[in-house]
């Protein structure tokens, strides 16, 4: 039977959360050994375990149909891939930064200066962008001693927290991009594979619909349904049904993860009572 071959990172924070929601995606992983290849017992497709800067070129190469992989990493390669889903984890940002003594003004700071970084494919870019000619080193790793030890003048890496830059005597000065993990396709995929990519997707879709909501009840005086409906909307509109105790419904509803503490701060204004959160597992839209 033809399997979707779909590549992820073999260790990491990135492959965990990629095993995680792959997982959650009810695709069963029976070779829990971690080798090269390890085939799902219930799902036509495989999962290859790869260095996450090969996992876009093995994608163009045919050697796999998709992968999981961050966005900087794609952004880096060059190569022609379609992001087929952007996956929520693994966030963070690509930025330059300085020691924290230099007096910087602004982006021309850069021009004739010596950068060091490991992403200088989107430095280039960005640089190009901007019209400013910059010496542009390439480290493998631990970029941020770069200033430290007068090899740069600057760094562009990743940040997260920034604390790492913190650590080392640097301060963020501009952000180039975001990103997160995302899940890569070949746009040259058909036929059988092809329909499978899309049950991924839809699976997908489905567990981040539901790691994104969650379900809320509560009671609401009958004379403030119309603003309380309009606070919570819901997938189509919120569910309504009446109390025993005249004067009261309950309503039913689903909230986005991201207005969750503004729209339960409009529910209480409204003399909304017994409100219930509950997670969702699964939500298919």
């Amino acid at each position: 039977m033809e399997k979707l071959k779909i590549a992820i990172q073999k260790s990491g924070r990135l492959s965990e959360k990629s095993l995680e929601i792959i997982s959650e995606a009810g695709i069963n992983l029976g070779n829990g050994s971690r080798k090269l290849i390890s085939a799902s017992s219930n799902f036509p497709v495989e999962i290859l375990f790869l260095r996450d800067d090969d996992i876009p070129k093995y994608i163009a190469d045919g050697v796999a149909d998709a992968g999981i992989v961050g966005e900087n990493v794609f952004a880096e390669s060059d190569v022609a891939l379609e992001i087929h889903e952007r996956l929520g984890f693994a966030r963070c940002r690509l930025s330059l930064a300085v020691q924290k003594s230099v007096d910087y003004k602004g982006t021309l700071f850069f021009a004739g200066k010596r950068i060091a970084t490991s992403y200088p494919n989107i430095l280039r870019c960005w640089l190009d962008k901007k019209g400013i000619k910059a010496d542009i080193h390439v480290i493998a790793g631990s970029v941020e001693i770069a200033t430290g030890i007068g090899l740069a003048d600057g760094i562009f890496d990743i940040v997260s927290s920034g604390s790492t830059l913190l650590s080392n005597g640097l301060k963020e000065v501009e952000k180039i991009m975001d990103s997160e993990a995302v899940l890569l396709g070949s746009p040259a995929l058909a036929g059988r594979k092809a329909g499978i990519m899309e049950e991924v997707l839809f699976r997908l879709r489905t567990v981040l619909a539901s790691r994104n909501n969650k379900y809320i009840l509560l009671n609401a005086p009958d004379d403030k349904l119309d603003k309380i409906i309009e606070a919570i909307p819901g997938m189509k509109s919120p569910t309504v049904l009446p109390l025993a105790l005249k004067g009261w419904s309950s309503v039913h509803s689903v909230v986005n993860e991201n207005d969750f503490w503004q729209v339960i701060g409009k529910l209480r204004e409204y003399g909304a009572q017994g409100i219930l959160v509950i997670p969702i597992e699964k939500m298919i839209v």
